[in-house]
């Protein structure tokens, strides 16, 4: 994934939050066990595959992206994003591979966070709903087996 352009985008939506943030990828971050104090967001996304071992590519529309995000007010706000991976179905021992995620989804994502981090961290009622991401065409079925998110236990396809 790509930290520069995520970072681009999100610095444009957030930019008349109360409070500067910064966003950061961080692997560490466990789905529905955020830090104390801190706000969980987890939004469904498509995204693209690439297979390290064999090049096979495949689409999903079942990519999970967890935000773990806290407002220190004196120091601003901080969003820890992880995208959770996929493995390729006809490879043995295949590792996870990120998702490549398009440039609209980002955006789309990045406003849905935002908005959350306006209810979330700054207790605002938008009274609105999340916009709906960009999916695929994809003609196969979703494989739990080989989804990072259905193996935490948070996918909702599984």
């Amino acid at each position: 994934m790509e930290l520069a352009e995520w970072t681009r985008i999100f610095n444009k939506k957030a930019k008349n939050l109360k409070h500067s943030w910064n966003l950061k990828f961080d692997e560490n971050i466990v789905p529905d066990k955020p830090n104390p104090g801190w706000k969980q967001y987890i939004r469904n996304t498509s995204a693209r595959f690439d297979c390290s071992m064999c090049s096979r590519e495949w689409p999903s529309n079942w990519v999970k992206v967890v935000f773990h995000m806290r407002l220190a007010h004196r120091q601003g706000g901080t969003v820890k994003v992880r995208a959770l991976r996929q493995n390729c179905k006809n490879c043995d021992d295949a590792p996870m591979e990120d998702p490549t995620i398009t440039p609209e989804n980002i955006s789309i994502l990045m406003e849905n966070l935002v908005e959350k981090i306006r209810i979330k961290c700054y207790n605002q009622n938008l009274g609105k709903k999340s916009r709906p991401f960009r999916s695929f065409d994809v003609n196969s079925p979703h494989e739990p087996d080989h989804c990072e998110a259905c193996m935490k236990g948070i996918c909702t396809r599984n």
